[in-house]
């Protein structure tokens, strides 16, 4: 029996530029997450990975509905705010996923 979801989840990953940590925190906390925000999503979690071949940040963002999402990813200023992410940044990659709550990659 298939559950349904309470909503969509965009996870981002990628790694942070040892010499840009910074100014990477200021840029997200000052201007990607409420750029986000603005567009109807909330962010649900941070992580940090400390140990492993993993991506060093996992970034989660929820929204009750699939037309919020895929207006957030067709809009320009998820193009513009991704390539100013860029110059922080490498190995950028993000998908959507069925929120279902809890820690989910």
């Amino acid at each position: 029996m298939s559950e349904k979801p309470m909503g969509y989840k965009l996870l981002l990953s990628y790694e942070v530029k040892p010499e840009a940590m910074q100014d990477y925190y200021q840029f997200v906390m000052g201007r990607y997450v409420p750029v986000l925000q603005s567009m109807g999503l909330q962010m649900s979690e941070a992580w940090h990975t400390a140990y492993g071949s993993a991506p060093n940040r996992l970034l989660g963002f929820v929204c009750e509905d699939q037309e919020t999402m895929a207006r957030v990813l067709e809009s320009e200023n998820w193009t513009a705010v991704n390539e100013e992410l860029a110059r922080f940044v490498a190995d950028f990659s993000y998908k959507v996923i069925p929120y279902r709550g809890g820690f989910q990659i």
